[in-house]
């Protein structure tokens, strides 16, 4: 649930950016991918003494290096009434600070032949430049700047523009596209009132509206300090300049009280909840929606794995029989969303023009069912797992994507060194996980129809059990 443009990556299957993760054995000597030995993606930690965690990777296939800072902060770290403010921090970032004037981080990253991007999600920021490798010191500096120095130039006309823009762009990315508003509608029916995950990353309005510069700077004084922050450099860089630099510009930043990230009772729902949302759409469109696990709890792995045998590409079982052979739904998906403190389990289809939604609702069930009782084949299970395999190899095949990932397992899994793990849990997955995977679904669940306006003849109306 990134709530801000896709991250730009480039996609390319270098050879030697697979040889830089390590211990990885040639494809072309076996037919199966099954005899490779584990991953990793060499690197060294060190946290400065105001609490910063520092992790470098050294990669020199090509001159270009990438910054990646991660904020442990999200949405699930904001409170009731005052939402939204991870995701306007995540543009207030990019408006300038003590040393650098509006307009100039973007204007000197790009002189320098890099470029810049962030995202927000329930758990937490993150903020990114890539560039030639002698681009670093200028990225670094940057990244300090802000991180220490923001608040000294933060007014009320800062926080009024960029509360705006925010606005816009929920207008663009919630209010006015079809079936946008499916986030606000469920997340506060799956997850109970207070829950973290309850409310949009992107906020309310009438919360965005509210928000002070009091409120904001509180909120910045409290997640945006070194010791709620790690930073990823990846690339082609010397590690002793890397650390130089780090110590020099971070090291003298303050830490803040250290923030307490809220927790959860996980539960199941206790009866089948049935929506309906008329809005500007053409076509009707279902989904079921579970409150699931966590991410990396032992079942994580199974429900995605489940997923993709549902609805994951042209020879998955619903999309096989939905879309291609009855032709009644012009699309279907499914999704595990994992994330720190719980998850969502996502189904959902468009139904073609003449059709009613509620088809693909009882085939939802009915392939748990069938599931749950049988089991997958050894076949889908293969594909599933080499799908997998292929998205993670994929994902780090830039050094932008291996800072990423870095991160990522540093937050989620407590270290960075967890690909070969992560790896392993698909590896390890059997017929029996995925039967027990999909008994989890037969749990009660939120239904969910978005109809066209005036149409609610075309709502499924009531649970599938």
């Amino acid at each position: 649930m990134v709530s801000t443009p896709s991250a730009r990556r480039t996609r390319h299957l270098a050879l030697r950016s697979l040889i830089a993760l390590g211990g990885f054995a040639s494809l072309a000597s076996s037919p199966t991918v099954q005899a490779q030995p584990a991953l990793s993606i060499p690197h060294e930690k060190f946290t400065l003494p105001n609490g910063l965690e520092v992790i470098l990777h050294v990669d020199r296939s090509v001159p270009i290096v990438a910054v990646n800072t991660w904020y442990k902060v999200g949405s699930g770290d904001e409170q009731v009434g005052r939402t939204g403010f991870a995701h306007l921090f995540e543009h207030i970032m990019f408006m300038g600070s003590q040393h650098v004037p509006v307009g100039k981080f973007d204007e000197w990253l790009e002189a320098a032949g890099a470029s810049n991007n962030g995202s927000t999600n329930f758990d937490r920021t993150n903020y990114y430049e890539t560039g030639p490798s002698n681009a670093l010191p200028l990225m670094l500096w940057l990244d300090a700047d802000r991180m220490g120095f923001l608040l000294p130039t933060m007014d009320q006309p800062k926080l009024d523009l960029q509360r705006d823009v925010v606005k816009n762009e929920r207008r663009q990315n919630v209010e006015n596209v079809p079936y946008g508003r499916f986030f606000e509608t469920v997340l506060p029916v799956v997850f109970p009132k207070g829950h973290p995950y309850s409310w949009e990353v992107i906020g309310s309005m009438a919360d965005l509206s509210a928000a002070t510069l009091d409120d904001v700077s509180r909120f910045f004084r409290t997640y945006y300090a070194p010791n709620n922050a790690s930073i990823t450099i990846a690339g082609d860089f010397a590690p002793d300049s890397a650390r130089a630099w780090v110590t020099r510009w971070f090291g003298d930043i303050p830490r803040a009280t250290a923030p307490v990230r809220p927790s959860v009772s996980r539960a199941p729902l206790a009866r089948d909840t049935v929506l309906v949302l008329e809005d500007r759409v053409q076509l009707p469109r279902v989904y079921h929606v579970w409150p699931s696990v966590p991410l990396f709890d032992r079942d994580d792995a199974a429900l995605s794995a489940l997923a993709q045998v549902m609805a994951g590409g042209r020879s998955a079982r619903l999309y096989a029989s939905l879309v291609r052979e009855q032709q009644v739904m012009q699309d279907v998906s499914a999704f595990q969303y994992g994330n720190k403190l719980d998850g969502l389990f996502i189904m959902n289809a468009t139904a073609k023009p003449g059709q009613h939604p509620r088809v693909a609702a009882a085939a939802f069930s009915a392939e748990i069912d069938r599931i749950a009782r049988d089991g997958v084949t050894p076949r889908e299970l293969e594909r599933v797992k080499n799908a997998m395999r292929a998205e993670m190899l994929d994902e780090v095949s830039s050094v932008l994507g291996k800072a990423d990932r870095l991160n990522y397992y540093n937050y989620f899994a407590g270290t960075p060194d967890y690909l070969a793990q992560d790896m392993a849990r698909w590896e390890a997955l059997t017929v029996d996980d995925l039967k027990r995977a999909a008994r989890l679904l037969q749990r009660p669940k939120v239904v969910l129809t978005i109809v066209p306006q005036g149409q609610r003849e075309l709502a499924v109306t009531e649970g599938t059990r």
